[in-house]
């Protein structure tokens, strides 16, 4: 225990603490990590509890942790486990006796809360971390997929140019503006125009100008 008056020591003990804590919040290893991880805290928190800062040091941890386990059983966007993460951090970092100390222990808990992120090359996540990852990418297709459907359904459709096409311009079909380009073709403001092609978002317009109109 003694050693733990040695900055360096404080800092390999908050650093193992926090990468097996985190780590067991990210993957499935039965509470070994977290068992071991919380241990440590607990053992540096003991050893530099003083008058001056009382067990609420303690309780802030033990704060910080139920925050991010609350995080992931209920909410899985990772707000509330910021601020559990944040009170954690202070509390290893406030009752440290020198500014030196207190540095190198913010420094050890934040390399820590980003290496347990290798736990996840080596071991099952959690469903916390699975939700989480899954609903930013079905977000993210989801979105994308969409925005190509929408803009797949715009061929064949006519509407107007509401700037010059030279040959890149914008268009109004139903009310609503896209960017457009054309094949090389010139278009003035107002003529009529229908889609031909899409690609992605990119949208392949030609002039109606002389066509012959429909039935």
């Amino acid at each position: 225990m003694a050693l733990l008056s040695y900055p360096f020591m404080g800092f390999v003990v908050i650093l193992l603490a926090s990468v097996l804590l985190f780590g067991e919040v990210l993957v499935k290893v039965r509470g070994v990590f977290g068992t071991i991880g919380s241990g440590l805290f607990v053992m540096f928190l003991s050893y530099h509890l003083t008058d001056s800062s009382p067990l609420g040091m303690i309780l802030l941890l033990a704060v910080g942790i139920v925050l991010i386990i609350i995080d992931g059983q209920i909410f899985n966007n990772g707000t509330v486990a910021v601020i559990g993460i944040i009170m954690m951090l202070l509390a290893c970092v406030l009752p440290v006796p020198s500014i030196l100390y207190g540095t190198l222990v913010g420094l050890a808990f934040i390399i820590g809360l980003t290496a347990s992120f290798l736990f996840l090359k080596s071991f099952q996540p959690r469903d916390y971390w699975s939700r989480l990852t899954l609903k930013d990418q079905l977000t993210s297709e989801q979105g994308y997929n969409s925005m190509n459907e929408g803009y797949r359904d715009l061929v064949g459709k006519t509407g107007r140019a509401k700037t010059p096409f030279r040959p890149v311009g914008t268009i109004i079909i139903d009310g609503v503006t896209y960017s457009a380009v054309t094949s090389g073709e010139w278009i003035e403001p107002g003529e009529q125009v229908i889609v031909k092609d899409v690609d992605g978002t990119k949208i392949l317009i030609q002039s109606q100008k002389g066509d012959a109109p429909s039935n």
